[in-house]
């Protein structure tokens, strides 16, 4: 009974460490990241989106009901952005799209970086013919275009949820961070710690996750912020060419909406000009902030 007691004490204080070096390096990590000024400007930005996204619709719900008599206001303080053709707010219509673009955009990032990450270690560390197997089906995806797919599809199916959408977008979005994440592995696979580990028959699984995967941590931080700020701009391309159901708050589909109405008509330009401008100002703030934590978590590009 005793030594049952000991054990687990022993067991309880070995945990108790690990969970405390484990806190320190994630506050460390956290330091290091925020002692960038892009990282927080980006971050910043990207937060209040998320924020809109999440609090938004509760405090300025949007109304789908339409009136005629109410179309074309101009802006004011019950209707900041003005009206549209029938009379709906744009401004509660372009906050309550904000949600469905950050899931897909969110959805996208997850999926792109777990297939490009997963398949491009496998494809760099057992090499073989699994390497080849992979790198054959990445350049497939690499060398056909996703736009005339995009449209294909149009033809064929119409995507009704933000899950089946954001799969489509990493579809033809892994294939390039696959092939950067195998180059890479390949660098470190070859450096002295690695072959130690391999020299003292460390298991396949402590070797990538615990001396690959931390190593190309960096890259895959930046290219999951890449990836959201890529889906933005596909899924409005998307709901442009009708391959998503139509969604009238969903940025892409106010854009396309006020452009078919004619844009000779100013106020239809105006209206145009809302969401973009939320697209833009996205934009920027996630390209501020992968070029922060480039910065920050890439020991290559730290001044010696």
């Amino acid at each position: 009974m005793e030594e049952k007691n000991s054990k687990f004490k022993v067991f309880l204080t070995s945990a108790k460490m690990y969970l405390k070096d484990l806190w320190f390096g994630f506050v460390n990590t956290l330091k290091k990241i925020f002692s960038s000024k892009k990282t927080i400007i980006g971050f910043s930005v990207v937060m209040f989106f998320v924020l809109l996204g999440i609090f938004g619709p509760m405090i300025f719900p949007y109304d789908q009901s339409t009136s005629l008599a109410n179309k074309y206001l101009p802006s004011s303080w019950e209707h900041p952005f003005g009206t549209d053709w029938l009379g709906r707010d744009v401004f509660r219509q372009v906050i309550a799209g904000t949600s469905s673009v950050l899931k897909i955009a969110f959805l996208s990032a997850v999926f792109t970086v777990a297939i490009g990450t997963i398949l491009g270690i496998l494809s760099g560390y057992v090499g073989g013919w699994v390497d080849k197997v992979i790198m054959s089906i990445t350049n497939i995806f690499l060398s056909i275009p996703a736009f005339p797919v995009y449209l294909l599809l149009a033809a064929l199916v119409t995507l009704d949820n933000a899950l089946s959408l954001a799969l489509v977008i990493s579809l033809w979005s892994w294939a390039g961070l696959c092939r950067s994440i195998r180059v890479q592995v390949l660098s470190i696979k070859e450096r002295d710690y690695i072959q130690i580990c391999k020299v003292m028959h460390m298991s396949r699984a402590h070797i990538i996750f615990k001396e690959l995967l931390p190593n190309v941590f960096s890259y895959i931080a930046v290219n999951f912020v890449v990836a959201m700020r890529n889906a933005i701009m596909a899924s409005v391309g998307i709901m442009l060419v009708g391959l998503a159901a139509y969604d009238p708050t969903n940025w892409g589909a106010i854009i396309n909406a006020a452009r078919t109405k004619g844009l000779v008509n100013p106020k239809n330009v105006l209206i145009m000009l809302y969401p973009l401008l939320f697209i833009i100002v996205f934009e920027i703030g996630t390209l501020i902030l992968s070029n922060g934590l480039d910065e920050t978590l890439n020991p290559r590009l730290k001044v010696m």
